[in-house]
């Protein structure tokens, strides 16, 4: 169960490594955002989701329930920015020139394993408080 849960914190880790760059030009370019509700609301979860990343990473490797508390919070949001556990999967289509068929399916898988993550993480959490 713990290994599992390490698992999901070296997940939110290369979640922040893989956000990082992009975070940062949102936070240097606040000005040029488009005006559109949606980009706005990307822009504004993104945000307190990628700092509330750390807390989750540090609350699950520490295996303390605040890391558990916080990956709950941020679900419904990681759904809707698309910031997936496993999201860095949805980069191979690209690297090895795969074509876009690759990356809809990869993106399918992500949300599903999103759904997998959730489900493991409840279970081990009833079970260890």
């Amino acid at each position: 169960m713990k290994n599992t849960i390490k698992f999901f914190a070296l997940l939110d880790i290369i979640s922040i490594a893989l956000l990082a760059k992009q975070f940062w030009q949102i936070l240097t370019h606040l000005n040029e955002i488009p005006d559109q509700i949606l980009s706005q609301a990307k822009v504004v979860l993104l945000l307190p989701l990628f700092v509330s990343l750390f807390v989750s990473a540090a609350g699950l490797i520490l295996f303390k329930k605040f890391g558990f508390i916080t990956y709950y919070i941020q679900f419904p949001f990681r759904l809707v920015v698309w910031i997936f556990s496993i999201g860095f999967i949805t980069y191979l289509p690209e690297v090895l020139n795969l074509g876009e068929r690759w990356f809809d399916i990869l993106f399918r898988i992500c949300f599903i394993a999103e759904f997998f993550r959730l489900y493991f993480t409840i279970k081990i959490h009833r079970s260890s408080f």
